[in-house]
């Protein structure tokens, strides 16, 4: 009988994690911390994104290029880091020529500037497949202060920012799934899914505050998860507190299931994170300051796991929990 597969996270603890690095904090983070100068510590961060998996063949260039940088400063913003540059890898077929690539690196150009943050170099390659793009982002964050899963406690509120499913709910339509919405209600998850916004800002005035953080890439119950995981502890969501944008809700109204894209659907690339309940009023300082709305949504308990409560307190019961590679 043949072994049952790994899974990614499965994959990562038994191949990979033996061969990493202290600063590679076991694997157990989506960053790994190496020491600078000034009492400072690097933030490093790799990702990748593929045509057919995380973006359309016919996505605008620019588009995807902004998409590839932004996911990754997500996870700088999850550790309170401020971006410093950026690795780039590139897998392109015959097709894309010079003027798709000179698309690409205006989307680059716009964020780069909007961000602060330049390319330090990376390679380029051909490829008979899709597309396949790879970028290392770098940051930087006081030494010992990076927020990291590993810090969540009993007792912490557990908190978002922005709100939750657009993305997914932006993928279901463009592959035609949500029927007729209204043209600025397509739009809106449209962009969602396409151009995600890393919190930086709100990462970096979390430090200190915020217990564990991460961003939500796979969807909120896994990402929830991955803390509770390396915390040694559980948290219990109240599905009728998640934020939803107007877009969503629209779209909510008519189908009511679709609420479980903002549970265990990926891409919306926003920050959970946990607190003590005393720091409350100080978070909605930081998210006023931040121009960010930030949602308490649920608290951390002991135990493990993640479950969510749906209408009068009765428990969901999820086929998944989020996005998974393998």
């Amino acid at each position: 009988m043949a072994a049952k597969p790994l899974g990614e996270f499965g994959r990562i603890a038994r191949f990979f994690a033996p061969l990493a690095l202290p600063g590679g904090l076991k694997l157990r983070d989506d960053v790994a911390l190496i020491d600078g100068r000034r009492g400072e510590q690097y933030v490093l961060k790799a990702d990748a994104i593929v045509e057919g998996i995380h973006f359309f063949a016919n996505d605008p260039p620019a588009d995807i290029a902004r998409k590839l940088l932004r996911v990754n400063l997500s996870d700088l913003a999850a550790k309170g880091a401020t971006p410093v540059g950026y690795l780039l890898s590139m897998a392109l077929p015959r097709s894309h020529g010079d003027r798709w690539v000179a698309a690409f690196a205006r989307g680059l150009a716009a964020d780069q500037k909007k961000f602060h943050i330049g390319l330090f170099g990376g390679d380029s390659d051909a490829t008979r497949g899709p597309v396949v793009l790879s970028l290392a982002a770098i940051g930087r964050v006081a030494k010992g202060r990076a927020m990291l899963r590993s810090g969540a406690r009993v007792g912490d509120i557990v908190y978002v920012s922005g709100t939750l499913g657009d993305a997914a709910l932006g993928l279901a339509a463009i592959k035609g799934q949500l029927g007729r919405l209204p043209p600025a209600v397509r739009r809106h998850l449209v962009r969602r899914y396409r151009v995600p916004e890393p919190r930086l800002a709100l990462g970096r005035r979390l430090i200190g505050v915020a217990h564990a953080s991460a961003d939500i890439s796979d969807g909120l119950v896994a990402d929830l998860g991955h803390i509770c995981d390396a915390s040694c502890v559980g948290a219990i969501v109240e599905a009728t507190r998640l934020p939803l944008s107007a877009a969503a809700r629209h779209v909510v109204a008519r189908a009511p299931r679709r609420i479980r894209a903002a549970l265990t659907h990926g891409d919306d690339y926003e920050l959970v994170f946990t607190a003590a309940p005393r720091t409350a009023n100080r978070i909605a300082t930081i998210a006023r300051a931040a121009g960010i709305r930030v949602a308490a949504i649920g608290r951390v308990t002991a135990g493990r796991g993640v479950r969510v409560l749906g209408a009068e307190g009765r428990r969901m019961v999820l086929r998944r929990t989020g996005y998974r590679h393998f």
